[in-house]
């Protein structure tokens, strides 16, 4: 089949992608015409093998840890090979669910280019980039692509993460934007294509759960001295609240809720069977009150 989404996920994520996975195709009018194929970390050893191991992030050195929440990241690189670079892919991450049509992105005129995507906004000191988390791909012009050897100079500190997943080493000219909405950041509107739960501390299928993932800590030491000591002096006169050590609820229950529906018609259908949901409640991965939620969303 020459369209397919892929979404890649790990078992912290799974039952997000299995969901996203459904939202595609409930919500599509031709979805005979593409395929869904969900990436499981655990299918690509690659990921694996540098377990422990430093890599570049934003000119620092962070450690690998594969039971990351997102440790699945660099899985947005592979399709294009794993089509033989040939017909066209859309990547999602397994928190983004289609509201909309998905083939209404697949049959879009990409005006030439390799890949589109949105722009992320710029939030404080970090300045906008292009979110890798839901791209439309014309794999034949993607023949650079190799996501393990890519992955493997990270180790070689060839290759900065922070900037391989921003895109920034594709060149400008072969990159495409497209609206917010195929990528719409928390933000539930009529007009979102694809929602999705991109803060993690909100994910609605994780409300109280401890934190899974890395915090990512302020290195002082990339500032010149005089910021660092102001910022060190504000926080002695004012300090910050620390942030919860637990996920915390999505400030839009609409968001929670369509997760939840969603999540009822898998177990419905059978696409998610309630032993796999009390499987991943006792992993904390899913909230523990996920069931009743779904319950209350099929009434």
């Amino acid at each position: 089949m020459q369209h397919k989404v892929f979404i890649q996920t790990n078992d912290e994520q799974y039952l997000g992608a299995v969901v996203a996975a459904h939202a595609l195709r409930r919500n599509s009018r031709h979805a005979d015409r593409f395929e869904v194929v969900i990436l499981h970390g655990k299918d690509f050893p690659w990921l694996h093998t540098k377990e422990g191991q430093p890599f570049l992030r934003d000119v620092e050195r962070r450690i690998w840890k594969v039971d990351d929440l997102q440790s699945f990241t660099p899985l947005r690189f592979v399709p294009p090979k794993l089509m033989n670079y040939q017909g066209r892919s859309i990547v999602i991450d397994p928190d983004c669910f289609a509201v909309g049509d998905i083939w209404d992105l697949f049959s879009r005129d990409m005006q030439g280019k390799a890949l589109m995507c949105r722009m992320r906004p710029g939030i404080k000191e970090l300045p906008a980039y292009r979110a890798s988390s839901v791209m439309l791909l014309d794999n034949a012009k993607l023949t650079h692509w190799d996501a393990e050897r890519t992955f493997n100079e990270l180790f070689e500190f060839k290759i900065d993460y922070l900037r391989w997943i921003k895109l920034e080493y594709e060149p400008a000219e072969t990159v495409g934007l497209f609206e917010d909405e195929w990528n719409d950041f928390d933000r539930l509107t009529p007009a979102t294509k694809i929602l999705h739960t991109t803060y993690r501390r909100t994910q609605p299928w994780k409300t109280g759960l401890p934190i899974d993932f890395t915090v990512r800590v302020k290195d002082y030491s990339k500032y010149p001295f005089p910021k660092s000591v102001f910022k060190q002096v504000k926080n002695l006169i004012a300090p910050k609240k620390p942030k919860s050590e637990a996920y915390l609820p999505h400030p839009d229950p609409n968001q929670e809720r369509l997760f939840f529906t969603l999540l009822a018609e898998c177990l419905e259908n059978g696409a998610v069977t309630e032993e796999l949901v009390r499987r991943e409640m006792s992993a904390n991965h899913v909230r523990h009150d996920a069931l009743e939620l779904c319950s209350r969303a099929a009434a």
